[in-house]
């Protein structure tokens, strides 16, 4: 009688992943491995994830024909990341990571799509639930960060996070400057300028999923699972201590999130208003996408640096670092004239360095906090959160900035920057 062809392919997937549980030679190979493809992957995501985001609210402006809501597309891109978050974690640890991150790659290249088709029709609700779906790219180009990780030592984790994001440099750069060229290439095609971008985002998800999908073979975190249990049952002697690591630490895990949660909020915060601001005071758009880029770009850049301190001189060490530099961040955000090009290329660039502190430090403390048994189930629902944090401070950005100003946004950003060192100070005194 001839095999069950689906029970052939889940035997053969079982016993390639059981290969690797009694190997450490072929799991530092796969670690390998696994960081090579995700740094293509962050190249096609970064390029995605920083192309709407430099023309989400002049485009909504646009359609709306008011500054007081130009914070809605931020809002609600994060709060589709949110939503996006909680699911990809949910099957990429039931799955695997190679099937949730193509997942949300794919449906954050559908919603990009949707976005053109809105911008053509000029439809407000197409536009919205577009948002919302293409959402799910940038916040699956963020989980992407945790693959890296699942079978790193416990010195390299925050390594193995930097390695992601500083290849998302090269992408995430290159969106915000293809800017004015893929505005040319939508208008030939006779779609409105500023929804140019957001084919090339599109694309870049798309094209990410179908990276993942085709070469994350064998799966790391299901190979990670896979070492774990065989420690807990006794099955690897030589790393049996290690099993009793198997509970989530609640106070690593509360302060990772803070960190993670607060550092989102101030940036986007910012980083929404910023390209607002500049259009008021007479830049344009070739102008804001230099801004952006050079901000998406420091958000990432120094992350093998960041990743390298992090590990070596501590997590609570660079989380001080990101408080302290978006405190000085906003101060200086609000104190500079905004026709000055130079300044505002400072203040973002600060703005992106302490944002790049706190996810990398943020995102260390999560995973020595979570054992393999719910690791992506946990970063997803921590991701949820940051998702939140990220489309609370875009959609308040646009009202206060309205009835106040930029400089307050930006003092008050600098206030709830300060709130991360309490929470470290209490992290290191549970610790001792």
């Amino acid at each position: 009688m001839p095999a069950n062809p689906i029970q052939t392919a889940v035997q053969a997937r079982s016993d390639g992943i059981r290969s690797y549980t009694y190997s450490s030679e072929k799991q530092r190979e796969l670690h390998r491995r696994t960081l090579i493809i995700v740094a293509v992957t962050q190249l096609f995501g970064g390029a995605g994830l920083a192309a709407g985001v430099t023309v989400g609210a002049l485009l909504a402006q646009d359609m709306l024909g008011t500054d007081s809501m130009a914070g809605i597309p931020s809002a609600l891109i994060t709060l589709g990341s949110a939503l996006s978050a909680f699911l990809v974690g949910r099957l990429s640890q039931r799955s695997g990571r190679r099937i949730g991150l193509t997942a949300g790659f794919w449906a954050g290249g559908l919603g990009a799509l949707g976005i053109v088709l809105a911008a053509v029709a000029n439809s407000l609700p197409l536009l919205f639930v577009s948002l919302l779906i293409y959402g799910a790219g940038t916040s699956t180009n963020l989980q992407a960060r945790y693959a890296g990780t699942d079978l790193a030592l416990p010195n390299q984790r925050a390594r193995a996070v930097s390695i992601a994001l500083v290849f998302t440099t090269f992408g995430a750069v290159s969106g915000p400057n293809l800017v004015n060229a893929m505005g040319r290439l939508a208008t030939s095609l006779g779609i409105p300028a500023l929804a140019g971008p957001f084919l090339l985002a599109g694309t870049a998800f798309l094209v990410a999923g179908l990276v993942l999908f085709v070469f994350l073979r064998p799966d790391p975190l299901l190979v990670a699972k896979a070492v774990s249990e065989a420690q807990k049952d006794g099955m690897n002697a030589a790393a049996a201590s290690s099993a009793q690591a198997s509970t989530v630490n609640s106070r690593g895990l509360a302060v990772g999130v803070t960190v993670m949660v607060l550092t989102q909020l101030v940036m986007v915060a910012i980083m929404t208003m910023t390209p607002v601001h500049m259009k008021h005071h007479g830049h344009g758009l070739g102008e804001v996408g230099l801004v952006i880029s050079i901000h998406v770009c420091a958000m990432f850049l120094p992350s093998l640096l960041t990743g390298t301190l992090v590990d070596k001189i501590g997590r609570s060490a660079m989380a001080y670092a990101s408080g302290v530099t978006l405190l000085l961040t906003g101060i200086l955000a609000a104190s500079i004239p905004g026709d000055s090009l130079p300044l505002l290329i400072l203040t973002l660039a600060l703005l992106g360095l302490g944002w790049n502190f706190g996810l990398i430090s943020g995102t260390a403390l999560l995973i020595d906090a979570t054992p393999a048994s719910v690791r992506a189930r946990t970063q997803g629902t921590v991701d949820v959160l940051v998702a939140l944090s990220g489309a609370s401070g875009g959609a308040l950005s646009g009202v206060v900035a309205a009835n106040s100003s930029y400089a307050v946004l930006s003092l008050s950003g600098a206030v709830l920057s300060l709130l991360l060192i309490p929470v470290v100070i209490w992290s290191r005194r549970g610790a001792k």
